[in-house]
């Protein structure tokens, strides 16, 4: 049963942390960060293609994270805010 209740809890916090970065990030700073970084794997056809592979706001975190990994990039909490919420206003938004 404890192990059951982390999850719920971990799950819930991942939801609430999504939707506070959605919130709080700065979009402009985000479309600096997106197109120094990520334009150099791929263009923004990636983010409105009918197979792709965010469906949400925590597929949204989830994919920054592995391309932050695949960049070899560390970026600040605030910076991923950023991302977050240019890339959720400009193509995805999800509430």
């Amino acid at each position: 049963m404890t192990g059951l209740l982390t999850a719920v809890a971990l799950t819930l916090g991942l939801s609430l942390a999504a939707g506070a970065a959605a919130a709080s990030g700065n979009a402009v700073a985000g479309k600096t960060l997106h197109d120094a970084n990520c334009l150099s794997c791929h263009d923004t056809r990636v983010y409105t293609r009918n197979d792709r592979r965010v469906n949400s706001l925590d597929g949204l975190m989830g994919q920054i994270d592995a391309c932050e990994h695949a960049l070899n990039r560390n970026f600040a909490q605030s910076q991923i805010d950023d991302l977050v919420k240019y890339l959720n206003e400009t193509y995805y938004k999800f509430k």
